[in-house]
């Protein structure tokens, strides 16, 4: 491994602090959200947001606290109910798979992250989402296009790469969002066993695409998406458009992200 390899090894395994949010906040910002995502990359179930509120008072975040995708389930299980402790507020919202395929990944992203922006106790001053891409102002073109309104006005948005790594709230909130959209997924595998959700998370292990092949798409599949074994079906197959994988997910991963 180089030194630089080394280097940002040690950085991913850092525990995340409230460092920058505290500077946004001390810049007067009197209520700061931090959002992230997950789902993004699934064939089947909704694509969820979780934003979590911190203010002046806010404490250091529970210990233990990093990036969902770098902690077991059960760490993730044991996190969550200490963050909803901690946060001054905080929200989970959802776009559902028609949701997805009618609008697009982009626009679905938007639509989760708008309403858990107005599921907040508290009206957030700024906007702190991971990564370098805003998929959550809502652009000109998409005002009569695009989802339905949800929020009069959304607030001013800041990115910052690897944010979910590097800042406390935002991974608090990736993991409020990873428990509830594990949580979905596996209430749905009680109807669709086959599918293997509970462990995949809709994800696209063996067992699910083995099962899609078999068996075909669900309600709960993105038939606008790539599916193996349903290329024929109508209006499955179609490409992603370009635009809508900014975002930087693969459509296919092998373990639950």
């Amino acid at each position: 491994m180089t030194t630089t390899g080394r280097a940002r090894t040690a950085w991913n395994r850092a525990a995340p602090t409230l460092r920058v949010e505290r500077q946004i906040i001390r810049d007067g910002v009197p209520a700061l959200a931090c959002a992230d995502e997950v789902g993004r990359g699934s064939l089947s179930g909704p694509v969820t947001v979780g934003v979590v509120v911190v203010t002046a008072d806010s404490r250091s975040a529970p210990q233990g606290v990093r990036d969902s995708k770098l902690l077991s389930a059960a760490e993730r299980e044991r996190l969550a109910p200490l963050i909803r402790r901690w946060a001054a507020c905080w929200s989970v919202g959802h776009a559902e798979p028609a949701e997805i395929d009618r609008y697009g990944i982009v626009a679905a992203l938007r639509l989760a992250a708008h309403r858990a922006i107005a599921g907040l106790e508290v009206a957030p001053g700024a906007l702190l989402l991971d990564g370098n891409h805003d998929y959550v102002t809502t652009p000109a073109q998409d005002t009569l296009l695009g989802p339905p309104t949800v929020l009069d006005a959304v607030p001013p948005v800041r990115t910052i790469v690897k944010a979910d790594l590097r800042c406390a709230a935002v991974a608090a909130a990736s993991i409020l969002a990873k428990t509830e959209r594990d949580a979905i997924m596996t209430r749905l595998h009680d109807d669709h066993p086959e599918y293997g959700w509970a462990e995949n998370k809709g994800y696209s292990a063996p067992e699910h695409l083995a099962a899609l092949r078999r068996l075909g798409p669900t309600p709960h599949h993105r038939t606008s998406w790539r599916l193996p074994g349903v290329e024929g079906a109508a209006g499955a197959g179609a490409p992603v458009p370009a635009a809508e994988l900014l975002l930087g997910e693969p459509l296919a991963l092998d373990v639950a992200g």
